[in-house]
């Protein structure tokens, strides 16, 4: 299948150029907006240290709504990312204790990547809905974390050597930013430059369509759900690693929300085929500003999740008017 096939099969429809431009634009626009607003506002906001701290805090974020991308993309949904990040935290915390930094990273990343390979296959095997899937994932996981902790928090100040992971500097800038930046850089190669990526497209904008091209949809929705979850398991270690404790939280699908907030901020269609992960990255970092600017102008944090609220429903409102037009 080439890559003129695929583009077909994930559209269905045909998009005017103005739409099209709409989409690969659209948060960009408000981004720009609002980062003016907020340097002209606060003398403190761009600053390097102010906007390095932002990118250290949403690095975990960042890494988790790339590989998100990835899953709406392909026609998927998935609300187990915070599940399997506090998964991920708390078992490289917990083996970190217990043996070395490079193995009880790379058993954490692991963890994740099993959680995300087990909702790809669930969901394509025994066909059960992915929200169902990734909802009832996130249970299990969540009281797997717990049992691994036994609802204690696990503290690594006594090895250090585990935090160089994400808190060495290089060129001034945290191993944990740079991190970031690799793996989105990553996984916005996959998406858009790899025939995987394509089929991603055609699996989520025409699924009956693809298949009948010869695209293999369950084997390319698992590679999606399996990206998810390694990106969700390297966000937990990165952050277990910044911050040297880790916890079983409660606030995992909080977490999920979040990410899917940017994502879907960012111009990705909730029902598949059209997305990119360099608008995901503006998405969330446009939801980060918002954050950063209530705390620098000393706002009323209440009216965040209003503001937060509106802008979601007309991301997704905007889709489903592109979508009825095109």
């Amino acid at each position: 299948m080439n890559a003129a096939a695929a583009k077909l099969a994930a559209r269905g429809r045909l998009d005017t150029p103005a739409l099209v431009r709409l989409r690969r634009v659209g948060i960009l626009i408000p981004f720009l907006i609002l980062f003016a607003v907020l340097s002209l506002t606060s003398s403190s906001f761009a600053t390097k240290v102010n906007l390095l701290n932002i990118l250290d805090q949403q690095s975990a974020t960042l890494i988790i709504a790339a590989a998100g991308t990835l899953v709406l993309v392909a026609g998927g949904i998935d609300l187990s990312v915070g599940a399997t990040y506090s998964l991920a935290a708390v078992t490289s915390a917990h083996l970190a204790l217990h043996t070395t930094p490079a193995l009880a990273i790379a058993l954490g990343i692991g963890a994740g990547l099993l959680v995300g390979l087990a909702n790809g296959v669930i969901t394509t095997t025994f066909r059960i809905n992915a929200l169902i899937t990734t909802l009832a994932m996130s249970f299990i996981v969540s009281g797997i974390a717990s049992l691994v902790t036994k609802g204690n928090l696990l503290v690594l100040f006594d090895k250090p050597s585990f935090g160089k992971f994400a808190r060495t500097e290089l060129l001034t800038v945290r191993t944990s930013i740079w991190l970031m930046i690799v793996a989105v850089l990553a996984i916005g190669f996959v998406l858009s430059s790899t025939t995987a990526g394509r089929y991603m497209y055609a699996a989520g904008g025409n699924s009956e369509a693809a298949r009948l091209a010869g695209v293999r949809v369950n084997a390319i929705r698992i590679l999606a759900f399996a990206i998810s979850g390694g990106a969700a398991g390297l966000a937990g270690v990165i952050d277990t690693s910044r911050v040297l404790s880790a916890q079983a939280s409660s606030g995992d699908t909080a977490l999920a929300f979040t990410v899917l907030a940017g994502i879907v901020v960012g111009g990705t269609s909730i029902l598949g085929g059209e997305g990119a992960v360099w608008r995901t990255v503006v998405g969330v970092l446009f939801i980060a500003l918002i954050g950063n600017g209530y705390i620098l102008l000393g706002l009323d944090p209440l009216y965040e999740q209003i503001t937060m609220g509106v802008i979601l429903l007309l991301a997704v409102g905007l889709d489903a008017l592109t979508r009825r037009t095109g």
